[in-house]
C-alpha cells in the first residue's frame, strides 16, 4: 500500500507543479502559492468535515499542533522557492532538481534510526551527482553571456536551478519532520490541513501589508490555481498516509518521482530545450531515487 500511495503522490505533484508553472508566470509565485493553499485547505476542510476527520483522536497537548505549524512554515519557504524557480526557469530542470529532496530525507531518517542497505546508499550518491549535473548549464542567459575571448559560455547554475536546490533542501527537512514528528501524532489528513492553513495565513500576513497578495487574479488562471491546489493537496495526503503504513525513506523517494511527470509534460507540451549533461543529470536523479526505493 505504501508503494501505491507514494506513486499516487508523485502523479499528483507532477500535475500540480506543471499547472503551477503557468500560473506562476502569469501572477507570480507568491500569489500562486497563497491562493492554491486556500483551495487545498477549503477542499480538505470539506473532506474532513464529512468524513469525521476533525473528531478523530490525536495525541494530547499542544506539541503535535506546534510541530505541524513548524512543518507549515518550512513548506511555505520551500514552496516559494520552488514556484519562483518555475517562474524564472525551466520546469524540466527545476522539477527533477527539486525532486532530489529524498537524498536529505533519507539521510535524516538514517540518523533518526531507520536503516538502509548499500544499494540505497549508492542511490543517495547518484541523486546528489545528478542534481549537480542537472543544475549546471553552458547555455548563455541574461546574467551569463558568452565570453568574447573564447566564444563560449562559462558553466553556471541554470536559471531557476539554484532556487530548486534550496526547495529540495527545504522539502528534504519537511518530509523527515513530517514522518517522524507530525504524521504519527495527528494523522495524514489533519497534518496536511494544518500545513495548508499555516502556509496560507503566513503568506497572507506578509503579503497583504506588502501588497504582494493583491490584486486578485482574473480570468482562466483561477482554473490553474484550482487544479494546482487540489492535486497538490491530494498528493500531500497520499504521501503522509504512505508514511504511516511504510518507511519514511521509501515513500519519500517514490513520491519524489513527480519530477519524471513534470519532465514528460514539459517535453510533450512545452518543448523546453535541455543540454546533454542535464539529461544525464536527470537520468542519474531518477536512477538514484529508484535505487533508494529498492
Amino acid at each position: 500500500m505504501d508503494i501505491l500511495l507514494g506513486i499516487s503522490a508523485a502523479l499528483g505533484w507532477g500535475v500540480a507543479d506543471f499547472s503551477a508553472r503557468f500560473s506562476s508566470r502569469r501572477i507570480g509565485a507568491f500569489r500562486t502559492l497563497m491562493i492554491m493553499q486556500f483551495f487545498g485547505a477549503s477542499a480538505l476542510s470539506l473532506f474532513l468535515w464529512f468524513t469525521g476527520g476533525f473528531h478523530r483522536a490525536v495525541a494530547p497537548g499542544w506539541h503535535p499542533w506546534a510541530f505541524a505549524i513548524i512543518a507549515g512554515l518550512i513548506n511555505t519557504f520551500a514552496g516559494l522557492c520552488l514556484y519562483r524557480s518555475f517562474e524564472v526557469g525551466l520546469i524540466s530542470i527545476a522539477g527533477p532538481v527539486s525532486s532530489s529532496y529524498p537524498a536529505l530525507t533519507v539521510t535524516l531518517a538514517l540518523l533518526s534510526g531507520e536503516r538502509i542497505h548499500a544499494l540505497r546508499a549508492s542511490g543517495l550518491a547518484l541523486t546528489f551527482l545528478g542534481m549537480i549535473l542537472a543544475a549546471i548549464s553552458r547555455t548563455p542567459d541574461e546574467s551569463h553571456a558568452i565570453d568574447p575571448a573564447t566564444h563560449h559560455a562559462h558553466a553556471h547554475i541554470s536559471k531557476g536551478a539554484s532556487l530548486a536546490i534550496i526547495a529540495a533542501l527545504g522539502y528534504g527537512v519537511l518530509f523527515w519532520w513530517l514522518g517522524f514528528h507530525v504524521v504519527p501524532l495527528i494523522g495524514s489528513s489533519l497534518s496536511v490541513w494544518v500545513i495548508r492553513l499555516t502556509t496560507f495565513c503566513a503568506l497572507a500576513l506578509v503579503g497583504l501589508p506588502a501588497r504582494r497578495a493583491l490584486p486578485l487574479p482574473r480570468g482562466k488562471v483561477w482554473w490553474l490555481l484550482l487544479v494546482t491546489g487540489l492535486m497538490d493537496t491530494s498528493a500531500f495526503v497520499a504521501n503522509n498516509a504512505g508514511m504511516i503504513s511504510g518507511h519514511v525513506a521509501v515513500v519519500s523517494v517514490l513520491a519524489s518521482l513527480y519530477g519524471a511527470v513534470t519532465v514528460l509534460l514539459s517535453r510533450l507540451f512545452l518543448r523546453e530545450p535541455m543540454e546533454r549533461t542535464q539529461w544525464l543529470g536527470i537520468a542519474l536523479i531518477f536512477a538514484g531515487m529508484i535505487a533508494v526505493s529498492l
